[in-house]
Parts: C-alpha cells; structure tokens; sequence
C-alpha cells in the first residue's frame, strides 16, 4: 500500500565501500585539523582574537565540507573551541543556541512529523492527484504540484521527497515501468530537483532557515516568512510548468495513460477512510500556522515562535497528536547544527574576523554589482560556483551569508535582497553530492549522475532568466528594490 510505505519504507541508501569511506574520513579529519593548526600559528598580520577565530572557523567548514565528523558535532566543538580558547565569552561562542531560528527549525520538525504521522501530507496528496486526471503527463505535473504545495506544510524537502516518491513508485508499478524507464528517470529525477529548490523560494527547510537567522542576527533586520514567499510566488508557479514541460521533453514517456484512470487515488483514499480526529487536529493546526505565517506583517508574530508554538500545541495532550515517544524519534542534531552555524557567524561579527573575509571574497563584485539586477548576475553565479566547492548546502550558507550581510550594509544596499538572492542562488546544483536531498533522490535508484547534470544544467539556466525576470519587472512592483 502507497501510504503505508511513506512512514515504513525508508528510501535504500547508496554508500561508498567501507575501506573508501574509512580513508576519505581519515584524510578529512587530518585537513580538518592541520589546516587550522597551520592558520592558527603562522604569522599573516593579523590581530591575535581575528587570527585565531579565522582558524577555527577553518576547522569548522572543513569539518562540514569533508564530513570528517558529524556536522552538529563539528559545529559543537567549534563552539567549544571559540569559548575554551578564549576567543570570546560562553553567550557569544554559543549564541546559536538561543537565537529563535534554531527553534522554529525544531518547531517545523514537530509540524512535519505531526503531518506524516496522521497521515495528513498523504491524503493532501492524494486529493490533489485526484484531480489532475490520469494521463502520465498530468500524472506527473501533479506530483510536481504536491511537491510545491506541501512545502507549506512540510519544512523539509526530505520529507516531501518519501511522500512523492512513495506515491510515484505506486503510479509506476501500475503503468509496468520501473529502473531504468524514461517515466522513471524523469519523474525521480524533476520530484528531486524541484523538492530541493522550492526550499529556496519558500522559507522551508534547515539550510533557509539558517540563512534567514544570520540575516536578522547580523543585518540586524526582519525576514518575513509571508514576504518571501510572496517575493518567489511567481516565480515556484512558472517553475513548476517549466520543470513538468522539461521532463516530458528529456525523457518522453513509455506509456501515456494510467490503467484504471482516476481509480487508483479514489481507491487509496478509500482505504484511508473517513478524517480520522488527529487528521483534524493536525489540518486545523497547519492551517493555523499557514494563516499566521501568510499574514506576519499584519500581526508582526515572528514566524518562529508561530513555528514552535504550532509545533508545541502539537505535543500537547487533548490538543496535539504528537506523544513522548514520537519526540524520542526527533533526530535533534539538525537543530543543533543550525545553532552552531549561526554561533560561528556570530563570532566572526564579533571578532571583527567578518570583515577580513569580506574584503578577500567580495572586493572584486564592488565593482560589478552596481544595482539589484547586476547583483542578481553576479550572486547567483558566484553561489553555484562557491556551491560546487562547499558540498553541504547548509555549510554554504551558514559560511558566507554573514558576508554577503556584511557586503550588503558595508555597500548601502538592502540585505533582505541580497541575503535572498544568495539563497536562491545556493539552489543552483549539477552534481549529487551538493545536496543531501539530492543523494535521498539518487539513493532510490532511478537516475543516475548523467541525469543529474542534465536536468541541474537545464534547470539552473532557467532559474536564472526567471530570476531576472523578477528583479527586473516583479520585485519592483511588490516594493523590492
């Protein structure tokens, strides 16, 4: 059964041989530590507190970049480090962790699993299958459309994937095409892509979220959930019929029409039965924390504490769904490194350490970023370039947001639209390891990295004219200049 297989069936996982991944480690856990002892050390100029934050910043993105160790460990003994050696005091080093985005991520996790757990996302999914009709065309433009729609109730594009993809192997497994098959490439391999990008066009998901903390913590300003998803609307709807129309263009169908039609979703969503009660409870609080989300400017209620405290309700007995043990089963570490990321931003503003970053990275933009548009060109060029070096989305934002914030005030320009058009550059990918949705995708065995390239090279091209198109004409419209 499709819907069983969502919170049962785990996607397979492709790994490196364990003699591979032994060495790989091995050598990312000496870079991570000889280059900094190295930095640390060697006289460059610097002022003792700038050198020596400088060094175990160091450690701390190779850290992330090489997976040398777990990345919330990383980030924990980077933050230990900043404190134990003295180059700043506990509150700084460990700041992160009392700064609101680290919990609405913990808050969108509860939401995310209190809709899976109910059944919720599956049967939002279904409904909305159910009315796009049955050829495979339609079949897969509602998927797309799924994908898009439940980012606003599901924060993690990981889990909208096991959603879509469930459903998508049943659709599959129906039309008798399975590895190997056009349907199947092309269909894993858009569901992938788009899961990965909407996250940037809708503040969804631990690498966003990051960025938007280091935005308010360091520009000093307010990311509005229901703003930025109102800056990107246009720009999710086109995306969504160009990704539908390129699949069906790279990998045309073995089969046009769905055996039983509109059958099939009537029949799974017979075998849910009628809305349970935490099926209820579940949509009245999403839609809850929709409605407050969409209209933040209107009650100024910080998207995070509507976050956490939808996710909170959710645990709360008589009122959520959610017990101790589902709690138990939160992985925490994500949390953890989101705080630790936004803690090593902190310290480099700090330590003054920032604007020694600044000047060596972004000296050569000033005199090509002239304006929002020229900005637009150069930003999400230079994220896919830096994104191709710094394998970890959330290591790439959490590492260079806070000086692009810092560019974005050093230059007189908005740092809310800098600070967006960097994160939406950061979803420009080509290759597999750059983000872990994308290793999920690739893990069900349905594309490859040829596909991968394909799809990204296409994709990221296209991102970029819409992109254009909404500095350019819409942004200005809605005030954003």
């Amino acid at each position: 059964m499709v819907g069983q297989s969502v919170q049962t069936a785990p996607p397979p996982v492709v790994e490196a041989t364990p003699a591979a991944s032994s060495k790989l480690k091995l050598a990312g856990r000496a870079l991570a530590v000889l280059i900094p002892l190295g930095f640390w050390f060697v006289p460059l100029g610097l002022e003792a507190t700038v050198q020596h934050a400088l060094a175990i910043t160091t450690f701390m993105i190779l850290g992330w970049i090489t997976e040398a160790f777990d990345h919330a460990i990383t980030g924990f003994l980077g933050c230990f480090l900043y404190w134990f050696l003295e180059v700043v005091r506990f509150p700084v080093a460990f700041s992160g962790f009392a700064n609101d985005t680290t919990w609405f991520l913990f808050g969108a996790m509860l939401i995310g699993m209190m809709a899976m757990k109910t059944g919720l996302a599956r049967r939002i999914a279904f409904m909305i299958m159910l009315t796009v009709g049955n050829s495979y065309a339609r079949i897969l433009l509602g998927l797309i459309i799924v994908n898009y729609v439940l980012t606003y109730f599901v924060p993690s594009a990981i889990s909208r994937l096991v959603i879509v993809a469930a459903i998508g192997m049943g659709l599959m497994e129906i039309l008798g095409v399975g590895k190997g098959s056009n349907i199947g490439r092309g269909m894993f391999m858009i569901l992938t892509y788009v899961a990965n990008i909407f996250d940037k066009m809708i503040l969804a998901g631990a690498s966003a979220l990051t960025a938007k903390g280091l935005m308010e913590q360091i520009a000093q300003i307010q990311v509005s959930w229901g703003g930025w998803a109102y800056a990107f609307l246009p720009c999710g709807i086109i995306t969504i019929f160009v990704a539908w129309r390129l699949a069906l263009w790279l990998y045309p169908p073995e089969v046009e029409q769905l055996p039983g039609g509109a059958s099939y979703f009537r029949q799974e969503l017979a075998k849910m039965g009628r809305w349970s009660i935490d099926e209820k409870k579940a949509a009245l609080l999403l839609v809850a924390a929709l409605g407050l989300w969409l209209t933040d400017t209107k009650h100024e209620m910080p998207a995070a504490m509507v976050g956490l405290g939808i996710g909170l309700l959710a645990v709360l007995p008589g009122i959520g769904v959610l017990n101790v043990e589902d709690l138990k089963k939160v992985n925490y570490l994500p949390v953890f490194f989101v705080a630790a990321a936004i803690s090593m931003g902190q310290v480099l503003v700090a330590t003054k350490s920032l604007d020694v970053l600044t000047n060596a990275m972004f000296n050569w933009m000033s005199p090509l970023i002239t304006g929002t548009f020229s900005a637009a060109i150069v930003l999400y060029w230079t994220a896919f370039a830096y994104h191709l070096f710094l394998a970890s989305e959330i290591s790439m934002l959490g590492t260079s947001t806070p000086m692009i914030m810092q560019f974005a005030l050093s230059h007189n320009m908005s740092p809310l639209i800098l600070g967006m058009l960097w994160v939406f550059g950061a979803g420009a990918k080509i290759f597999i390891y750059q983000s872990g949705v994308m290793v999920v995708g690739y893990s069900y065995g349905y594309f490859g990295t040829k596909d991968m390239f394909k799809v990204g090279l296409w994709l990221t091209i296209i991102e970029f004219f819409i992109l254009l198109g909404l500095v350019a004409v819409y942004w200005p419209m809605i005030g954003l200049r």
